[in-house]
């Protein structure tokens, strides 16, 4: 399945200097507001310790990792959500969006030219912020100009819960507050799906510091995780300059080492993508043979056939089974054949929620 999560912030707060990191695509990276304009798109791998030794236990022809699409929203300003700057084609990009990365400025440094003229983060994410919310509330004026009629008739129930459910997200916005904290049931964000609600995403604070404060964080850190506590967001800790050089060396003995002598025990975009898959409420899954090694992506709480759909329509269509390894019995026992001896090959229906790690074979007709 596609995930795409959007990179957005304040011009000049490391955006781009994090997407080079996080892709293989380069973005201009350079030290003016605007470097970035059009939206940089690149297809960065899932980290994931269990996919290789998949691969040292079974030797296949190939591996192939699970992916995610990371696009370089260009700086938003004061007044986006009027069109200043770049606005309104930014504030399009982003709803394209499964997740946002937003990233903040948590570093001092002279030689850095700030839009504003001053490190302070928390100011920067309510700039962004209302300029976001803003654009959700037209959305959300637009709507209840549609079904408020419906609703007063009485008639149309569906319509009245709607509306009921468009003013509490209206409420909520005038309030100064992003749509993805009001209080609306997960099951009633059907009402809004059409409009695209750009702060119902979900969000991965990024926290971009010096190098001295890469393992601790520093007082900026502290401002924005007092500010979002709130939220159902993760805040992340990264320095870009840094992670650009992890990303420039050649090989991962250099790459440990380089983290070693930092004390850290991976790369922070590691810690990053991971968050986004967290927040996106995403598992996976192993198909391993011969062949092919390979991670899917679905999310949690899917059945059998649903996550063989992944793989292919006609997989989920033509469902009978799913032959099931759990990864753990998988990597102590050594192989498939193994597993069958020791019974820990299970078959499995299509009420079957599939795990996260499991190693699965799916048997279909079509």
């Amino acid at each position: 399945m596609a995930l795409k999560c959007g990179i957005v912030g304040l011009p000049n707060v490391g955006k781009s200097t994090l997407f080079n990191c996080l892709s293989n695509a380069k973005a201009q990276a350079a030290n003016f507001p605007f470097c970035t304009i059009e939206p940089n798109l690149g297809v960065i791998t899932v980290p994931d310790e269990r996919l290789a030794k998949l691969e040292e236990l079974v030797k296949p022809e190939r591996v192939l990792p699970t992916t995610v699409e990371i696009v370089d929203i260009a700086g938003l300003v004061k007044g986006a959500s009027k069109g200043e700057g770049l606005g309104n084609k930014f504030l399009a990009n982003i709803r394209e969006t499964n997740a946002i990365i937003h990233v903040l400025r948590c570093f001092d440094d002279d030689n850095v030219v700030h839009v504003d003229g001053s490190v302070n983060p928390v100011r920067d994410k309510e700039i962004i912020d209302y300029e976001l919310q803003i654009k959700d509330l037209e959305s959300i004026d637009g709507k209840i100009k549609k079904v408020e009629k419906l609703s007063k008739t009485g008639n149309d129930k569906d319509a009245k819960k709607a509306f009921d459910v468009l003013m509490t997200f209206k409420n909520h916005l005038e309030a100064g507050k992003s749509a993805r904290s009001a209080a609306v049931n997960v099951d009633d964000y059907k009402y809004v799906e059409d409009i695209h609600l750009l702060t119902i995403k979900p969000v991965v604070y990024v926290c971009n510091v010096d190098e001295a404060s890469a393992k601790t964080g520093n007082k900026y850190v502290d401002a924005v995780k007092e500010l979002v506590k709130g939220e159902s967001a993760e805040v992340i800790v990264i320095t870009a300059a840094m992670e650009a050089e992890i990303t420039a060396l050649e090989t991962y003995d250099e790459r440990q080492m380089f983290l070693s002598e930092m004390g850290l025990d991976q790369p922070g975009v590691n810690k990053l993508i991971k968050a986004a898959y967290r927040l996106l409420n995403l598992s996976t899954y192993f198909t391993a043979g011969v062949k092919e090694v390979r991670a899917w992506t679905i999310t949690k709480g899917m059945t059998a056939p649903q996550a063989a759909g992944v793989i292919h329509t006609d997989f989920e269509k033509g469902f009978i089974k799913a032959e099931v390894i759990k990864y753990n019995d998988f990597i102590s026992l050594g192989s498939e054949g193994a597993c069958k001896e020791a019974g820990k090959l299970s078959i499995e229906g299509k009420e079957y929620i599939v795990g996260d790690g499991d190693v699965m074979h799916f048997r279909f007709n079509v």
